[in-house]
């Protein structure tokens, strides 16, 4: 009897002993959580004004403010792997595989520069790997407050882009990188510029309102939880921002992502309503803002730069060939590449940079899939080329079937994310934050999920 009594106290003590290991465990869990998704956030907050503060906050240290994201990225990967949070999937480690051997073969017998090399090899060993990450941290609630931060960023971003449209190239707020005088803006038509936001260059604008286009229209399709007024006035900006960025690459994006939401109603008729009325909204805003010089004046030039761009690359044909498919026959057509390439990093604008002095010409190739090749061979370009278009193809098929439980948020993410991912240029700082990040944002969204309205009619 006193036998069994001493073991049944043994067991307690054990059992609340583990159970206080558990606890501590899981407290230490939650910390690291916390502390992973603070990182993340800042790894935003970044992107957003990383080229706010090389032009105007900072302007002196404009060079390394180009990567001032990396620090970032290198804390988050250490932090995640100290508490097994690193994301360890087929993908991720055959891009470090990859990058480890580019890195080698390039101060080797490739161009020889190890800043080059190492610059290459960040985006492949760090930011990739990140996606992956902000994937696996972040949930579909951290989705929707990054969606609702881009609406509220996206008003006073269309005052910024507005103001930089009609000012000259030597006003303040058009300060180049460092404080440049000659200005930050890019050639568009009738004597405007492509405005850069808070961003370095034009193409970080068209890839912001890329992504607040995502969400708006997402909220349109499911509008609980969401400001009314937000989104009305968010729609509003969108819809400004278009002839105002004087970009075709944005007016491609929002067909697309209109095309899925049109598609994701076909399949959920339930969102029918809301999507019709974001189509009369979108309607009334274009009427009103027609009424407004300064909208009108936009929207010409646009037409004007549209039209002629058109002509010169062979109409929307030869724009869709060149620009979203990324051009990989004609990166395998290239003659008298070597095997292994010529280095990774070598073409990046840093890169040429480095290794010229000059970044006025691609020393390899402008398109991203022919960076790749020329720089780490046809055998390993090809290899990140299908590990990237393969991602996207697996989320194209895992979205869908979101779309069938009626979570549409995955499948409107996935408007933006396939193109971005698949062929968009890495090379640029800027362009791969964005594809980080959407690519991030929509591994997150693809946990499962389910509103508790459908819950309750599932089970009824």
């Amino acid at each position: 009897m006193e036998f069994r009594e001493d073991t049944t106290a043994i067991d307690t003590k054990y059992s609340q002993g583990v159970e206080r290991r558990m606890a501590r465990a899981q407290v230490v869990h939650d910390k690291a959580m916390g502390l992973l998704k603070k990182g993340i956030w800042l790894y935003i907050l970044l992107l957003m004004f990383e080229g706010a503060l090389r032009k105007w906050g900072l302007p002196a240290l404009a060079a390394p403010l180009l990567i001032v994201r990396d620090p970032v990225a290198i804390a988050l990967l250490f932090v995640s792997a100290k508490h097994g949070l690193f994301p360890s999937n087929n993908y991720v480690w055959t891009m470090i595989l990859v990058a480890i051997l580019a890195f080698f073969i390039a101060i080797t017998i490739g161009h020889g520069s190890l800043t080059v090399a190492v610059y290459g090899t960040r985006i492949l060993i760090l930011h990739f790997p990140l996606m992956f990450l902000i994937g696996k941290i972040f949930d579909h609630d951290d989705v929707i407050k990054v969606g609702k931060f881009m609406l509220y960023l996206s008003i006073p971003m269309l005052l910024l882009i507005a103001v930089q449209f009609y000012s000259p190239q030597s006003a303040l707020v058009n300060r180049g990188v460092g404080g440049d005088i000659q200005g930050g803006g890019f050639a568009g038509a009738l004597g405007f510029f492509r405005p850069p936001g808070t961003f370095s260059f034009t193409s970080g604008n068209t890839q912001f309102w890329s992504v607040v286009g995502v969400f708006v229209t997402y909220f349109w399709l499911n509008n609980s939880g969401v400001n009314k007024i937000l989104l009305i006035a968010a729609t509003f900006c969108v819809i400004a921002s278009i002839p105002l960025s004087i970009s075709r690459t944005l007016i491609f994006q929002i067909v697309i992502t209109v095309t899925f939401a049109l598609l994701s109603v076909s399949r959920s008729p339930k969102h029918l309503g809301q999507m019709l009325g974001g189509l009369v909204l979108v309607i009334i805003a274009v009427a009103l803002l027609n009424n407004f010089s300064f909208f009108q004046q936009a929207s010409e030039a646009l037409v004007t730069r549209y039209s002629a761009a058109s002509d010169s690359e062979g109409g929307l044909e030869g724009t869709l060939g060149n620009r979203f498919l990324g051009g990989l026959l004609g990166a395998l057509q290239q003659d008298n590449q070597p095997f292994f390439g010529y280095g990774i990093g070598m073409g990046t604008n840093v890169g040429a940079r480095l290794l010229t002095g000059n970044v006025d010409s691609f020393l390899i190739a402008e398109e991203d899939w022919g960076r790749l090749v020329g720089e780490l061979g046809r055998i390993m370009g090809i290899i990140v080329i299908v590990l990237r278009v393969w991602f996207c193809v697996r989320a194209a098929w895992l979205s869908y079937k979101q779309l069938t439980q009626h979570n549409v948020l995955p499948w409107i993410i996935l408007s933006m994310a396939f193109v971005f991912i698949a062929q968009s240029q890495w090379a640029q700082p800027t362009t791969l934050g964005f594809s980080t990040l959407i690519g991030g944002l929509l591994i997150a969204s693809l946990k499962t999920y389910m509103p508790e309205a459908e819950a309750e009619e599932d089970q009824e």
